[in-house]
């Protein structure tokens, strides 16, 4: 009991000194290890002030920049997306230019056709491979050819089109992603460090796979760009090549409608000569048939004339024959009655004979007349179809340029 009660140890004053000093050396120690580190803090405040000053700077120029590169982007891409547009607009119009200039080829490719139709019902020897049939026939066939080509161009038309708003859709996307980039861009840039609405955000600097490298992004835009100005020079190509096409067509058709024209004039004025002819000719025999007709009533005549002496040559002769004996007399009366009547028989022949080739060529006149007047209906038949039916709707033809 006495020992638990025994006093603590007493320390040596060199002990108590020493336990001084040494809570002194600690104490200055830890003093300046605090001061070192209240100096090494500040300078560590001010060197991360000043990097996060220069990143944030650094920051907002990179996104200067990126807002700068976006608008030069969003430029480009909006003067090509306006360029494709106006060339659409204009190839839409040579489209239109196109249908109207096949519709147009319709009408003289129907006429023709209703012309080679039409010039069938000729007849006889007027149904000939003329001038008119070879210019119809290479009407019908520049047409169709031209019909042919139109549609085809038409088709090419359509497909550029179809490229055109294929580019202008590509563009449209792209810019209307850059729109909507430089609206975060701006409000990113607008941000500062007391900006209200600054928050924490659990892993925004996570780097996901559907991030692209700027190379990436530039050559997307661009390959846009190259593709619009691609369809547009090919539209422009192509609306050359439509001018081109619609004035060659017109050109030859309406060289062509000419030809026809030329065709059918020469051929009317040949079929007119030929009737006018045919008509003289037919005014010709007419009158020769009536002067035949003459000379038959004439020859008629004169055999029935002959009737009344031959009567008297051959009465005097039977009476004569009964004369008496001895003047039963071949004297130079009996001679010449005997003469006579031979005579007049001769002559009576001869004028049956003659009465009998007048009759002959009075048919073969008869059988002319009727050839020539069918001739000339046949021409008449003719120029009705070529003059009134082909030509009045020939005339119509009406050939533009579009």
């Amino acid at each position: 009991m006495a020992r638990l009660l025994q006093a603590p140890p007493k320390f040596h004053p060199s002990e108590w000194d020493i336990a001084a000093r040494m809570q002194c050396a600690s104490t200055e120690a830890l003093k300046s290890r605090s001061e070192r580190m209240i100096a090494e803090s500040q300078r560590l405040l001010d060197e991360i002030e000043k990097t996060t000053q220069k990143t944030q700077s650094d920051v907002n120029k990179k996104l200067e920049q990126r807002r700068e590169e976006i608008k030069f982007w969003k430029q480009e891409l909006s003067n090509r997306l306006e360029e494709v547009v106006h060339e659409t607009e204009l190839l839409l119009t040579f489209k239109t230019r196109l249908k109207k200039s096949l519709e147009s080829c319709k009408e003289p490719l129907v006429i023709a056709q209703k012309c080679l139709l039409n010039r069938q019902r000729r007849v006889g020897i007027d149904l000939v491979h003329d001038e008119v049939e070879h210019q119809l026939v290479k009407e019908v066939e520049i047409l169709q050819g031209i019909i042919a080509l139109l549609g085809r161009t038409l088709e090419q038309t359509d497909e550029q089109i179809r490229l055109n708003r294929s580019a202008k859709y590509n563009l449209e996307m792209d810019l209307k992603d850059k729109f909507t980039a430089l609206m975060i861009d701006d409000y990113c840039t607008s941000l500062t460090n007391n900006t209200p609405d600054n928050r924490y955000t659990n892993n925004a600097a996570r780097i996901e796979g559907n991030f692209v490298s700027p190379e990436d992004w530039i050559d997307f835009s661009n390959t846009n760009v190259e593709k619009a100005d691609k369809q547009r020079k090919n539209s422009l190509a192509l609306r050359v090549l439509i001018d081109g096409i619609l004035s060659q067509t017109a050109n030859d058709i309406r060289k062509q409608c000419e030809m026809v024209n030329a065709a059918f004039r020469n051929r009317v004025k040949e079929v007119k000569d030929a009737k006018h002819k045919l008509e003289a000719l037919l005014a010709m025999v007419m009158d020769e048939t009536a002067s035949q007709e003459k000379n038959i009533a004439a020859l008629k005549q004169a055999i029935a004339d002959k009737e009344g002496p031959v009567k008297v040559a051959q009465t005097r002769l039977e009476a004569r024959n009964h004369r008496p004996n001895v003047e039963l007399c071949y004297d130079t009366a009996q001679y010449r009655l005997i003469s006579e009547v031979e005579e007049i028989t001769r002559n009576i022949q001869r004028l049956q004979d003659a009465l009998a080739e007048a009759e002959t060529e009075l048919k073969a006149l008869s059988r002319q007349q009727l050839s020539l007047e069918e001739e000339i209906q046949v021409k008449e038949n003719t120029l009705y179809i070529d003059e009134v039916l082909c030509m009045q709707m020939w005339e119509s033809v009406n050939i533009n340029n579009f």
